[in-house]
């Protein structure tokens, strides 16, 4: 199932009505940083506060997704009926305003203060551009994997990370 502009809008919307905030991530949140949508998505990858995430997953059993892979402490992902899947990304919040995500090994990985961007012309809240860098490390890249990384390099002004360079 492809996660198209309007779903992602849905689910945001659904979330901020619990008063749950959420940070776009993943290729979503490459795209939402660019202000466009530059390919298609399988999912909606999103970061909540630690102790939003039972609010969240609720909220979004109402609306009819049901748990497929409970990751807890790391992720949580959903998928409705439809086909449509949402990975939640729990971050224990960290002075600078960004957010720690637990790792099933080693240290947790930080997440920078959130940036603004553009998803179907509404403003959103996402994961910065150097913190989507580094969360393209520490495995094969993908060919999406290597498209967003090189949108998003050209359009920061970023260094490419190995293996990307």
């Amino acid at each position: 199932m492809v996660m198209t502009a309007v779903d992602v809008v849905e689910v945001l919307e659904l979330l901020e009505g619990a008063g749950i905030e959420a940070w776009v991530d993943g290729g979503w949140g490459v795209d939402a940083l660019l202000g466009e949508q530059t390919r298609e998505h399988d999912d909606l990858d999103l970061t909540v506060p630690v102790g939003s995430v039972p609010a969240a997953g609720a909220r979004l059993e109402a609306a009819g997704f049901a748990t497929l892979r409970d990751w807890l402490p790391v992720a949580l992902a959903l998928r409705d009926p439809n086909g449509r899947e949402v990975d939640l990304h729990p971050l224990a919040p960290s002075p600078d305003g960004g957010g720690d995500q637990a790792q099933p090994k080693g240290p947790p990985f930080h997440y920078a203060p959130p940036a603004n961007g553009r998803i179907a012309g509404r403003p959103v809240r996402c994961v910065a551009a150097e913190t989507q860098l580094r969360a393209h490390l520490g495995y094969p890249p993908t060919a999406k994997d290597q498209h967003d990384v090189r949108l998003l390099a050209q359009r920061f002004r970023l260094e490419p990370p190995p293996p990307y360079a």
